[in-house]
C-alpha cells in the first residue's frame, strides 16, 4: 500500500534469501502456512497500531467529510488506473479475452468517462472483473505460494505475493505520472486513505483473534482470485498487499 520503494525491495530481497531457505513443513509432514508467525504477529502489532492511530481515524474523516459521489469518482479513478496492470496480467495468464476486456474498460473510462471517474464501460457491457496481479500470474505459472508474511506498512503477502511488489508497482501508471513528485505522494496517500475508507464496513466481520481472521481472510481471498472465483469466497478486497 504505501509506496516506500527502495525500503519495501531491500526488505524483500533479505526475506526472500532468509525465507526460502527455510522448511515449510511440519514434523508430520503437515503444510505450515504460517511458520514465522511470531515475527508475523510483531509486524502485524506495529501495522495495526499504525491503522488504528492514524489511518483509520483519517479514513473515517474522509467519509464523513467527502460526498458520496466525490468518493465514488476517486474509486473509480484509482480502479481504472488498475485495469492497465490486469490487461498486462491477464495476458501473461493466457487469458486474452479478459485482457481484451481490462483494455476496453480503460480506454472508454479513460475518454468517456473522464480520465475514469465515470465507470461508463459498465453500461456497455463491460463489467468491472477482478484486479488481475502479478502475484496471480506467478501463480497460474506454477509458482508455490510460500509461507504466509506480514510486511511492515505493506500488510499480509506470501512470499509468491512479496516478489510481486516490484511489478505490480511498474505496472501501475502513478510510478510514472504525474512526474511532479508532490503530486504523485498526493495521489498515492489518496489512494491508500480511499482503499482503507473501502475496507471500514468490513471490519464489522472480524471476530476472535485479529491476526488469524485476516490472515485466513487474506489467504482464502487470493486462492479464489487465483482460482477465478471458482471457490467459496467470503470476504472482499482484490490486493495482494491487503493490509492494515
Amino acid at each position: 500500500m504505501i509506496r516506500l520503494k527502495s525500503i519495501t525491495k531491500s526488505l524483500l530481497i533479505v526475506s526472500l534469501l532468509w525465507l526460502t531457505a527455510c522448511a515449510t513443513t511440519g514434523p508430520n509432514g503437515e503444510v505450515n502456512v504460517d511458520p514465522y508467525e511470531g515475527f508475523n504477529r510483531k509486524i502485524f502489532g506495529f501495522n495495526d497500531g499504525l491503522d488504528r492511530y492514524i489511518l483509520k481515524p483519517v479514513a473515517k474523516g474522509y467519509r464523513y467529510i467527502t460526498p458520496n459521489f466525490i468518493e465514488r469518482g476517486v474509486s473509480n479513478f484509482f480502479s481504472n488506473l488498475s485495469e492497465v496492470g490486469s490487461l498486462v496480467n491477464a495476458t501473461l495468464q493466457g487469458k486474452p479475452t479478459q485482457g481484451a476486456k481490462h483494455t476496453g474498460r480503460f480506454l472508454i473510462n479513460s475518454t468517456l468517462g473522464i480520465g475514469g471517474l465515470f465507470d461508463i464501460a459498465k453500461h456497455m457491457n463491460l463489467e468491472k472483473d477482478d484486479r488481475e496481479d502479478f502475484g496471480q500470474t506467478l501463480a497460474v505459472w506454477g509458482v508455490n505460494s510460500g509461507p504466509y508474511l506480514v510486511l511492515p506498512f505493506l500488510g499480509s503477502s506470501t512470499i509468491r505475493g512479496g516478489v510481486s511488489i516490484p511489478v505490480n508497482n511498474a505496472l501501475d501508471p502513478l510510478t510514472y505520472y504525474p512526474e511532479h513528485a508532490e503530486t504523485r505522494l498526493g495521489l498515492n496517500t489518496l489512494e491508500i486513505i480511499d482503499l482503507r475508507a473501502s475496507l471500514l464496513k468490513a471490519e464489522e466481520f472480524i471476530s476472535g483473534d485479529r491476526y488469524l481472521f485476516i490472515r485466513d481472510a487474506y489467504l482464502q481471498r487470493r486462492e479464489y482470485l487465483i482460482n477465478d472465483g471458482k471457490i467459496e469466497d467470503d470476504f472482499g478486497g482484490d490486493d495482494d498487499e491487503l493490509d492494515f
